[in-house]
């Protein structure tokens, strides 16, 4: 039997269409086809460590592939990100952005392993939360002004702990000192879970720790909360005040995001972001997100970016003030 002839215009109609039929398949890079490595910054058990954590298994679940979590930990941060900076830009290792040493780190830092505007390929936030001043249960305060009062009475007997020098915590503890004329002794640990377990054992204070550990203590009776370092009060503990209460004028956040290394191809950093994007506006993680104190965040690539740069430059002169400085 003759085989049907096409017609001119249907080949060129065929012809015409299939660039727009493969466009899809170009659009979504093969990406990702393996385990992806994600370099934490702090040690487990802190807060960005447990917010880090939520947000691989999620995106591992809507992707088919493991979304692992290889802690790094030290220098506040600083280890980490260098290794992040060095690793190959196939999207297969990425990692946590964060505040510590992308917008504390410039200033307060002589010198660092990496280029904060060079060395990475800013992809989304992920979260924005504030710090919690917690104290041992044996410092006799129950409110910023009867600490206040009692380190003025005694000045340089108390101490208060970080999850290392240049982090969000550290700052806090240094615009703390700085705001309310006061003298403490900074105590910098290779992270906030170590710091509580001296923070518990009366050897160290106090620390203004990121709030999901503090707040989890505090529920627990093992520390006691005093304020939020936030503008606003904390969704997940309205009872428990803002140090702009007490000192006007004073707020500080910690933020965290993903990144990859410099090079990164633009077709895997949109994606990565779109996922990103799909995994924030899920309900669950959400949930779980906001039960640990955090706000969920996604912004663009360039957006975030943007942000970093101005958050280095807004905290630039606060750190300046401390005169903290790591050499």
């Amino acid at each position: 039997m003759p085989q049907p002839v096409m017609s001119r215009r249907t080949a060129l109609g065929l012809a015409l269409a299939a660039p727009s039929l493969a466009s899809p398949a170009l659009a979504q890079p093969a990406w990702p086809n393996g385990s992806i490595r994600f370099i934490g910054l702090f040690p487990p058990g802190g807060g960005t460590d447990i917010l880090s954590r939520l947000w691989c298994q999620k995106m591992s679940e809507i992707t088919g592939h493991q979304f692992v979590v290889e802690n790094r930990a030290g220098s506040a941060g600083n280890i980490g990100t260098e290794a992040i900076a060095r690793a190959v830009p196939d999207g297969n290792t990425i990692g946590l952005a964060s505040v510590a040493p992308l917008g504390i780190g410039p200033t307060l830092y002589s010198r660092l392993p990496f280029n904060v505007t060079r060395d990475f390929s800013y992809v989304s936030g992920l979260w924005q939360l504030p710090n919690l001043l917690v104290v041992n249960n044996d410092v006799p305060a129950r409110s910023v002004p009867e600490l206040i009062a009692l380190l003025r009475a005694n000045p340089g007997k108390y101490a208060y702990a970080s999850s290392g020098s240049g982090t969000t915590v550290h700052i806090s503890g240094e615009m703390f000192k700085s705001m309310a004329g006061v003298d403490m002794l900074h105590v910098p640990y290779r992270g906030a879970a170590p710091a509580h377990v001296d923070i518990q054992g009366g050897r160290v204070h106090m620390i203004f720790d990121n709030i999901p550990q503090g707040l989890a203590l505090h529920r627990d009776g093992k520390v006691r909360a005093l304020a939020v370092t936030g503008a606003q009060r904390s969704p997940v503990a309205p009872e428990i005040p803002t140090m702009a209460e007490f000192l006007p004028g004073f707020e500080i956040n910690s933020w965290g995001g993903v990144m990859g290394p410099a090079g990164m191809p633009p077709a895997i950093v949109m994606r990565l972001n779109a996922l990103t994007k799909q995994a924030l506006e899920s309900e669950d993680l959400k949930r779980r997100f906001l039960e640990n104190g955090a706000t969920p965040w996604w912004t663009t690539p360039e957006d975030f970016a943007t942000y970093r740069a101005a958050n280095e430059a807004a905290l630039a002169p606060i750190i300046r003030a401390s005169g903290a400085r790591v050499d």
